[in-house]
């Protein structure tokens, strides 16, 4: 059974950074392309980012291009994502997840999923 854990959440103020990291257990971490979607109370859950398992190719959300980047390590097991100059907006709780398609970006093409780790950004 495939296991995701992210972690790195926390309390920043508005213009900072964070970096998410998801450790991934009980499968082959290089056969998934990863993704991070997050979810504010109230609202659906967004795509965020994801990357290919090659590390090679990656999307963005509209909302976070130019800020946020993600990353892979295969020899570690682990997806990143580095997220800067945050707004109070990007306040929710943070998911990655594993596909084994290619990059996508609905959540409904993702296998596994994570518990997630709350980002709360104040203003």
């Amino acid at each position: 059974q495939v296991q995701l854990v992210e972690s790195g959440g926390g309390l920043v103020q508005a213009g900072g950074s964070l970096r998410l990291s998801c450790a991934v257990s009980g499968g082959t971490f290089g056969n998934y392309a990863m993704g991070w979607f997050r979810q504010a109370p109230g609202k659906e859950r967004e795509f965020v980012a994801a990357i290919s398992w090659s590390n090679v190719a990656t999307t963005y959300g509209n909302s976070v291009k130019g800020r946020f980047t993600i990353s892979r390590d295969n020899a570690k097991n682990t997806v990143y994502l580095q997220m800067s100059s945050l707004k109070p907006e990007d306040t929710a709780v943070y998911y990655c997840a594993a596909s084994g398609l290619s990059i996508p970006t609905r959540s409904r093409f993702y296998d596994y999923w994570g518990q997630g780790t709350q980002v709360t950004v104040s203003s």
